[in-house]
């Protein structure tokens, strides 16, 4: 495995490297499991970001089995964990190559190096690797990212995301770009999504702390920006160009993406937006099953956050959008305005999200694919200035605690409790 040309990348400038955001995006399954957990990591060194990052992941009662990049760099790694001291030492070892890894099974295996050579190396490296998965574990791998049309290991890779992918993301603060991929072979249950956290997306850019600006919202100032610039080059004397260049801010914190104090109750339904409540009431819809159902929903104004979040654990089991028309939000026709309706499996019973477009919204966002699991508050998509989004719940096994008018904040106000 250490040597496929399948997984190392050698160019003219040398070997891909793999920054420190990459190397996060990459162990982002590992870092967001809560419980005891053996992981895999294949071809690393010791000056790997990728390692650096796991090991930076690892909780008390994990252990993490590594995988050198060279043929004969197992003892300069054994020596750059040893020096991290006792508490890394007793939950990382080092072996010379993936021949010697133990039967047990990983619930996380990582590719430390880009995945580049033909489609066959490619589908062989990652078989290889995936033979050291649990059920329901997942492999996560980097390409390098191509615009346009892919071959080889960028072709290959997509077509097992398309398969098998339960993410995927874009990280362009790398040189040169990376695309990583969480693939998932085998089912994971939905129970498993309440041992997570969630999930650390670079989509988004931080400003502070606990403030980002979503990837969406970076490339709307850009273009607000390009069209500034190009306005100033063409009408020089003219001061048109101050208005696109001033709406940049507005536009980007119309994308903002603070960090959020998820409850950690188990009973707890978070709010899947920031805004005020509309209705909360008890329907029926066959399109979800038998049986009643209780609907919270909330209406984001332009000045609310954007991004969506999942009010509980569970896993995705489908995903589909339904035609309609663009009323203003908040009027009762808004009820058959377009929506896309992201339906989670739980382990208490189904719970659906319906992302609705209004009249300024015409642009939903969803990225958790079919397969992926959700922790409670994790990031799922966002609806483009505003609109509303409903939370449907098994009425006979929820109880809401929220009632018309009142504000809540995505991920963190509990709307209703379990029974």
């Amino acid at each position: 495995m250490t040597q496929s040309p399948a997984v190392r990348t050698t160019g003219r400038s040398g070997p891909v490297r793999i920054g420190e955001r990459a190397a996060r995006t990459l162990v982002s399954e590992l870092a967001r499991i809560n419980d005891p957990k053996a992981a895999l990591l294949v071809g690393v060194g010791p000056e790997s970001a990728v390692l650096a990052a796991a090991i930076e992941a690892l909780l008390p009662g994990d252990r993490l089995t590594v995988v050198p990049a060279e043929p004969l760099g197992a003892a300069a790694l054994r020596a750059h964990v040893t020096a991290q001291g006792g508490w890394v030492a007793d939950r990382v070892s080092v072996i010379d190559s993936l021949a010697e890894a133990k039967a047990e099974a990983a619930e996380v295996v990582i590719a430390g190096e880009v995945f580049s050579g033909t489609t066959e190396e490619t589908r062989s490296g990652i078989e290889g690797l995936a033979k050291h998965l649990s059920d329901g574990a997942v492999l996560s791998v980097a390409t390098i990212a191509t615009p346009g049309r892919t071959t080889g290991a960028a072709a290959e890779l997509a077509r097992q995301d398309a398969l098998y992918g339960v993410g995927a993301d874009l990280v362009l603060r790398n040189n040169p770009p990376v695309r990583v991929y969480r693939l998932r072979f085998t089912p994971a249950s939905p129970a498993t999504a309440d041992r997570l956290t969630p999930a650390h997306r670079p989509s988004s850019v931080p400003l502070t702390r606990g403030m980002h600006i979503d990837s969406n919202g970076v490339a709307a100032a850009g273009i607000a920006l390009g069209l500034a610039a190009l306005t100033r080059v063409a009408r020089p004397s003219s001061k048109l160009w101050l208005l696109p260049a001033l709406a940049a801010g507005p536009v980007a914190a119309f994308f903002r993406d603070p960090e959020r104090d998820v409850p950690e109750d188990p009973t707890a339904v978070v709010a899947s937006a920031d805004g005020k409540v509309l209705s909360v009431q008890r329907l029926h819809d066959e399109r979800f099953g038998d049986g009643e159902w209780l609907r919270v929903a909330v209406f984001l104004s332009v000045l609310d956050v954007h991004v969506n979040r999942a009010p509980v654990a569970g896993k995705v089991v489908d995903y589909f959008v339904a035609d309609g028309g663009f009323v203003n939000a908040m009027k009762p026709d808004a009820e058959h305005n377009v929506a896309a309706y992201t339906v989670l499996d739980t382990a208490r019973g189904t719970v659906v999200v319906a992302q609705r477009t209004g009249l300024i919204a015409r642009r939903i966002v969803q990225r958790a694919p079919i397969g992926a699991l959700l922790a409670k508050g994790e990031r799922f998509g966002l609806i483009r200035f505003g609109s509303r989004t409903d939370v449907y719940l098994p009425a006979e096994a929820a109880d809401p605690l929220v009632g018309p008018g009142d504000k809540v904040v995505g991920g963190s106000t509990v709307i209703a409790r379990w029974r």
